[in-house]
């Protein structure tokens, strides 16, 4: 018998690694990122950001899609160096809600105030952070 790879889990398998849902979910945001921004820049679609279309593009792709890429690739990776089992179930859905949380607190950030917004975005890294470094130590 070796070691453990997954723990029994019976929910979706969206949830049931990290790459899943932050690959997928990375990917849809950098194309719909895309689309959204376009008009954006041309002045056809307000955001309510406090960035300009620009900034808004500079900061989804370098916040948005990189952190859900990485994510993903940590989630999945971690497990495989340490031997530990993987985020899933419920923890996973919690960063993904906090990513999700991030991109439309920076996408209304100028209803929300920039503040509340650049704390809400900042969470999920933090987030991220903290279940890496708890399973690496």
């Amino acid at each position: 018998m070796g070691i453990p790879r997954l723990r029994a889990y019976s929910g979706p398998a969206f949830l049931s690694y990290g790459f899943r849902p932050f690959f997928f979910l990375g990917a849809l945001h950098a194309g719909l990122s895309v689309m959204l921004w376009l008009p954006m820049y041309t002045g056809e679609l307000d955001a309510h950001s406090a960035l300009v279309p620009v900034d808004w593009h500079v900061h989804e792709m370098l916040f948005g899609y990189l952190p859900a890429i990485v994510t993903g690739f940590l989630l999945t990776a971690i497990p495989n160096w340490t031997g530990r089992l993987p985020v899933q179930g419920p923890p996973l859905l919690a960063l993904v809600v906090l990513w999700i949380a991030g991109r439309a607190a920076v996408f209304f950030s100028a209803d929300i105030g920039w503040q509340a917004a650049a704390v809400i975005d900042v969470a999920f890294l933090l987030a991220v952070s903290a279940a890496a470094a708890r399973e690496i130590v």
